[in-house]
């Protein structure tokens, strides 16, 4: 099996997909970051192709970044000034090629992740 990387973005204070949110990947590799791809969420609060494809994939240490602050000010959540989260980094390890899935469940003042499927 080839590995690759996906994600899924739902706002659950509206129970919706996050629909245009910024996500952006980094590889790291000791104390080098590496961005990878700069995608945003589409309709589904997915990406529109794989965020790590199969051409693309390494085991190792990754990072995604997800810019819910800036997300919930384009979607017209209550601003305030910082907002609680802003950019919500994610690091997890890919050790074999495997599809890993990384989901993020958000709201103004929490979020969520696991390993999908």
């Amino acid at each position: 099996m080839t590995g690759y990387l996906t994600t899924h973005v739902l706002d659950t204070a509206r129970g919706a997909p996050a629909e245009g949110l910024e996500i952006v990947l980094f590889r790291l590799d000791g104390t080098t970051r590496s961005e990878i791809a700069r995608m945003r969420t589409n309709a589904d609060g997915r990406t529109d192709s794989r965020i790590l494809p199969e051409d693309a994939f390494a085991t190792g240490t990754y990072e995604l970044e997800f810019h819910a602050g800036a997300w919930m000010d384009a979607t017209g959540v209550a601003p305030e000034s910082p907002r609680f989260l802003d950019v919500i980094p994610i690091r997890f390890g890919m050790s074999e090629a495997a599809h890993y899935h990384v989901p993020l469940l958000i709201s103004p003042f929490g979020y969520s992740t696991y390993r999908g499927s």
